[in-house]
């Protein structure tokens, strides 16, 4: 129980702060949930549990070992840049409230895509999460357990726990403040979509070591 101990603390803090953090796919929970309703915002949220065990077989099998070469991780930047963009451009050119209901997997497919796309979860795993795992393994598979499934519990329930407070108040918005919050993250949408572009050029551009 000791050993287990710092990975359980590990995957609170990990995990709180990452569903926590603003970026694309917390933009998209909410921009989810306020289009189409809580469950939308919710599908969007479990995105990370359909994703994430393909990118931490890819960051222990390819992108470790290609970690000092850019190209990889820039192609991965101006992939996401330009799907964010596309996903901006849709919230920046919304009109109004659509109440009907969401497609079944519309909401949760977008999100798989938004977070396959996004570098943060691959150089998540290839700095911090994969070295914790393996030194949780060190202790015992129970270490490395509680560590994922802690993490887990945290990244995703807090999206959910968003959606669901967001979804309550969706019908109370007026229809201009409802433009106006939609626009508001088709904005934000847009400067993550730029600056992973940014990145993606930067790595492109930067000299081979």
């Amino acid at each position: 129980m000791t050993a287990i101990l710092p990975y359980f603390s590990a995957g609170l803090l990990l995990g709180l702060s990452g569903g926590l953090a603003p970026g694309p796919l917390l933009t998209l929970v909410a921009s989810e949930t306020l289009r189409y309703g809580a469950a939308a915002g919710v599908r969007v949220a479990l995105a990370p549990l359909l994703t994430d065990a393909p990118i931490i077989l890819a960051t222990l099998l390819v992108l470790r070992p290609l970690a000092d070469r850019p190209a990889p991780l820039a192609l991965l930047h101006l992939g996401g840049g330009l799907y964010l963009g596309w996903l901006a451009f849709e919230g920046l050119r919304f009109q109004g409230a659509d109440l009907s209901p969401a497609p079944a997997s519309g909401s949760l497919w977008r999100g798989v895509i938004a977070n396959f796309l996004n570098p943060s979860p691959y150089l998540f795993w290839l700095t911090v999460g994969a070295p914790t795992v393996l030194a949780a393994w060190q202790e015992g598979w129970a270490a490395a357990t509680v560590f994922i499934a802690t993490f887990y519990a945290l990244l995703v329930g807090s999206k959910v726990l968003l959606a669901l407070g967001m979804g309550r108040s969706r019908r109370a918005l007026h229809s201009r403040g409802y433009r106006i919050v939609m626009r508001s993250l088709g904005g934000m949408l847009l400067v993550y979509a730029l600056l992973f572009l940014c990145q993606g050029w930067r790595l492109l551009a930067s000299p081979p070591v």
